[in-house]
């Protein structure tokens, strides 16, 4: 009796027991690690974008002066001009107590020391962080004190904006190289099974099949297994961002906060598993019509 009229499992054209069914559990870590790294970019572009929207338009005017009683009246003084300001959406001038508790870790207990000066900060929120509006607040303020420094946000955090940007594209290389690999790995299934199955596929082919339907039971046992295994992994990743992203909202982090996932995000976590079992099965379509164009 030839092994293609045999019934047992292991001699079909793709065995598929569970000892053999490998496969499955690869691309079950495969989609694990690529939805963590996919679901990394897009908290940290998550994270890019709040951060920008928030200091796109933040000033901190500082107002350093020895004489403690003109520094207060320059400060209230800038206060009331800041809010006829147009584009101006809050201000506010920096609690002292707050600004004595951060110089305190540097001063000790001499920062509390009221004979010490103390610059005054004034925090300035515009509706955009436009050149033009910046110009506007830097005249009014150093109209009333000329000595008067304007810090913008956006400027010294900089850095982390930078970061938060590589850490994005950094995950997105991640992806394309998990995409690669399941190919590879797809690929390699793919001529193996060929290889254990070369003589019971020449039986296919005296009976009348064709390179395309041979291709077609292998792209499929693949693809499914792609898919099952990458609902498997998808599942375990997707409920260890979810604990990950509680954690993180408890610490009150603000810049912790904002790598956050909207829906749109899960629903694109979600589709990696169809997206990789689609590759996974015209990877196996090229490899099993390539391999049986040249040795079958």
């Amino acid at each position: 009796m030839t092994p293609f009229m045999r019934d047992k499992p292991e001699n079909r054209l793709l065995d598929e027991s569970r000892r053999t069914r490998g496969m499955l559990w690869v691309m079950a870590i495969m989609l694990f690690l690529t939805v963590l790294a996919a679901a990394l970019g897009l908290g940290m572009a998550s994270a890019s974008r709040t951060l920008d929207r928030q200091l796109a338009g933040r000033l901190t005017i500082q107002l350093v002066e020895g004489d403690a009683a003109r520094r207060d009246a320059s400060a209230r003084a800038i206060v009331q001009r800041m809010r006829t300001l147009p584009g101006v959406t809050r201000v506010a001038e920096v609690d002292r107590a707050r600004l004595a508790a951060l110089l305190e870790p540097w001063l000790g207990e001499a920062g509390l020391d009221a004979d010490l000066p103390m610059p005054a900060m004034i925090d300035v929120d515009l509706v955009s962080g436009d050149a033009a509006g910046v110009e506007r607040v830097r005249a009014a303020a150093r109209a009333i004190a000329p000595a008067a420094q304007i810090d913008r946000h956006a400027q010294w955090l900089s850095p982390v904006s930078a970061f938060l940007n590589t850490m994005t594209w950094f995950a997105v290389a991640l992806v394309v190289l998990m995409a690669t690999a399941t190919t590879i790995v797809v690929l390699l299934t793919a001529r193996g099974g060929l290889d254990t199955h070369r003589d019971t596929i020449a039986v296919l082919h005296i009976l009348g099949s064709t390179d395309m339907q041979v291709a077609r039971l292998f792209q499929r046992r693949i693809a499914l297994d792609t898919l099952l295994g990458g609902l498997l992994g998808t599942a375990a990743a997707l409920a260890m961002v979810w604990l990950l992203g509680q954690q993180a909202a408890g610490l009150g982090s603000e810049l912790l906060g904002g790598v956050t996932l909207v829906p749109l995000d899960w629903l694109l976590l979600l589709t990696l598993p169809l997206v990789f079992a689609l590759i996974a099965l015209l990877a196996a379509r090229v490899a099993v019509l390539g391999t049986l164009g040249k040795t079958l």
